[in-house]
């Protein structure tokens, strides 16, 4: 099966209920299996040019390069998978970009963005992310953080300082150790994970999982996960009831089957058919 067929993708941004702009940014490619979601941060309407130019740069250099390649394609080098490579050396890209441009701008001075990316191929999804936005995998009824928030407040929950409950309730939600553009270079956290059919993929900025419990987002998701934009209203919804003190935005992957790519001969066929 294809991933355009094998994969139901949808997103939502919402402002929320405080701010008067949105400083988020998501993008999907189902051709590619791709999801991007990045929020941004600085001084005004600056979040939003980091955000943008980090989905932009990631989704179009991503999408470009798989033109004529196969995620599953080794560098000749290093061995490693050109989807992996693919995520995290264009992470790395769109840190540069706007890097410079905060250099060169002074009205964009400061700006970075977090960003949680995931390209699916191969029955597999490589991840890729920087600072606090989340991805989530809803398997079964088991939800779980995929990623791991490059924070203070993380921080201090690995180190024992601060317990997983008392952190709920923390001022400090929202001091990332990592962000991108923020200096001239920046190592992108990236893991490979194996996909199941049934799964149900969430990609979150901080705007959801500061106003809504991880409980409340498992059985929101577990109830609709065969409603994808009715969950992402619900999800969205809930955030903004609770307060909605950010922007909120969301990306929902939900993989109805199998999409490994084909080797040897069929690889051939395939690729013979596509000229």
């Amino acid at each position: 099966m294809k991933v355009t067929e094998a994969l139901e993708i949808f997103s939502q941004t919402h402002p929320g209920m405080v701010r008067s702009h949105n400083e988020d940014s998501v993008a999907c490619e189902p051709a590619y299996g791709l999801v991007v979601l990045a929020d941004g941060m600085g001084g005004y309407n600056a979040g939003e040019v980091a955000s943008g130019i980090a989905v932009s740069v990631v989704v179009t250099e991503v999408s470009h390069s798989l033109q004529d390649a196969s995620p599953i394609d080794r560098d000749e080098t290093s061995d490693e998978e050109l989807g992996v490579m693919l995520l995290r050396n264009n992470i790395q890209k769109a840190n540069a970009s706007i890097f410079h441009a905060a250099e060169s701008q002074p009205q964009y001075s400061g700006m970075g963005t977090t960003i949680v990316s995931g390209l699916f191929y191969d029955n597999r999804m490589v991840v890729g992310h920087v600072g606090d936005s989340r991805m989530y995998r809803l398997r079964g009824e088991v939800l779980e953080t995929v990623t791991r928030d490059h924070s203070l407040l993380q921080e201090q929950i690995d180190g024992g300082i601060i317990s997983v409950e008392d952190a709920r309730l923390s001022k400090n939600k929202n001091l990332v150790t990592r962000a991108v553009g923020i200096d001239a270079q920046v190592v992108p956290e990236i893991h490979v994970l194996e996909v199941l059919v049934g799964d149900v993929y969430l990609l979150c900025s901080d705007g959801l999982n500061d106003m809504v419990e991880d409980e409340d987002i498992q059985s929101t998701l577990y109830a609709l996960q065969n409603n994808l934009p009715l969950a992402a209203s619900q999800l969205i919804q809930m955030a903004n009831d609770n307060g909605g003190r950010d922007n909120i935005s969301v990306i929902l992957v939900k993989v109805k089957g199998g999409f490994s790519v084909p080797r040897g001969w069929l690889a051939k066929s395939f690729a013979w058919f596509k000229r």
